[in-house]
């Protein structure tokens, strides 16, 4: 039933991007609630036997949402990568080193005291962004580990994050370091650690929003 569900949900997805407008009672946050667990467990096994995009046919792992379940601070990312994909953990490549490295030093929190989760549960071939439909199929899951895990702040980590979840094109260099109140928490995007891997001189800028964080 509830792989019925979301295969229901994806269509309604689909008919929303070809332009058409959901009448009221098929709204995205009355389907989320109204079908998904409440236990985070149990989401993520929804998530482990989930089907409905392309991605689950090149996927190896599907990379849940990992650390503290009741942390008041959760990062949101863009997708897994291939080591992520590989070993079916969110941030444990060069990027998730880095995100460790800000996290312990400027918050200071372990890295295990906190909720890390992406935008799209798998892998996008060769690492590209995850498409517009792959990230609206798979949003359901992203919200209701919010809706589960309840932080105080949820830094969003990069361009596509930011603007999948915020539905908010602006670049990632305009928004990051503002406070936006998204499901009645505080929003911080800041860049991704990728991103700060390939341009160094950003990390001062990324610094500055961990401490605005903290």
């Amino acid at each position: 039933m509830m792989i019925e569900n979301l295969l229901k949900l994806k269509h309604l997805y689909s008919l929303k991007l070809s332009g058409q407008e959901y009448f009221a009672g098929y709204q995205t946050n009355f389907q989320i609630d109204s079908m998904l667990p409440n236990d985070l467990s149990v989401l993520k096994e929804t998530c482990l036997n989930c089907h409905l995009c392309n991605l689950s046919k090149t996927r190896k792992n599907v990379v849940f949402g990992y650390g503290n379940n009741n942390s008041d601070i959760m990062f949101i990312g863009e997708a897994p990568g291939e080591r992520e994909d590989n070993e079916g953990y969110p941030f444990i490549g060069r990027a998730g080193e880095l995100l460790t490295k800000m996290i312990e030093s400027t918050l200071p929190i372990k890295r295990e005291d906190i909720y890390i989760s992406n935008i799209v549960k798998c892998r996008p071939p060769n690492n590209r962004p995850p498409s517009l439909e792959e990230s609206e199929t798979c949003k359901p899951y992203v919200l209701k580990e919010i809706d589960l895990v309840n932080p105080k702040i949820i830094v969003v980590l990069g361009k596509t994050a930011f603007s999948y979840l915020m539905e908010d094109d602006r670049p990632i260099s305009k928004v990051r370091g503002k406070v936006f109140d998204f499901m009645g928490k505080k929003l911080i995007p800041t860049y991704h650690p990728s991103f700060l891997l390939r341009n160094p001189s950003k990390k001062r800028e990324s610094f500055n929003d961990m401490k605005l964080i903290k």
